[in-house]
């Protein structure tokens, strides 16, 4: 099922991010990997899921040619 990503794009534009199992919920972020992971260690959380959110949504329409 896809992931509607929209108000973490908006809030964490450009910032590395935590987030829960459920995919949607930030636990920790920040501009560097390692700011994310102390921020969700203080919160408590020592397994997120970390991924850097984009500074711009870029289209994309296709797949690989061989």
């Amino acid at each position: 099922m896809a992931k509607d990503w929209t108000k973490i794009y908006k809030k964490y534009k450009g910032l590395w991010v935590a987030l829960l199992d459920d995919e949607v919920t930030v636990v920790g972020s920040g501009l560097s990997l390692k700011e994310a992971i102390i921020q969700a260690q203080k919160s408590g959380y020592k397994d997120p899921i970390f991924m850097r959110v984009p500074t711009e949504i870029i289209p994309f329409v296709g797949g690989l040619c061989y």
